[in-house]
């Protein structure tokens, strides 16, 4: 069984949908909506580096541990300040039903 020190979960975080809206044309504009509030931990996973249009891009991935929640949908985003995580996917780490962890990417704003 997996214990975490409870103040492991520091960081605030606001939970966003995404949300489309008619642009008039046929198509949608995507935005995101904040519906809930969450305490979380977040661990950077990863970084990589790569070359495109002659410019250096990189991606950093990190895990963000939350309390167990039935809500979580694909397309999501988590806000820490101007910091925004998209939700990649997610999963129970001990299978008991405490806890989320869900690997994201950090996104550009």
């Amino acid at each position: 069984m997996l214990t975490l020190d409870p103040g492991a979960f520091s960081a605030r975080l606001d939970l966003m949908t995404p949300e489309a809206t008619s642009d008039g044309q046929g198509g949608a504009t995507i935005t995101y909506v904040a519906f809930a509030k969450a305490w979380a931990r977040i661990e950077p996973v990863s970084i990589a580096f790569s070359e495109e249009a002659n410019g250096e891009t990189f991606r950093v991935t990190h895990e963000i541990w939350l309390r167990a929640r039935a809500d979580l949908v694909p397309g999501m985003r988590f806000r820490r300040g101007s910091r925004v995580f998209r939700l990649a996917g997610w999963r129970d780490p001990d299978e008991t039903g405490r806890y989320t962890v869900c690997r994201c990417e950090e996104v550009a704003t």
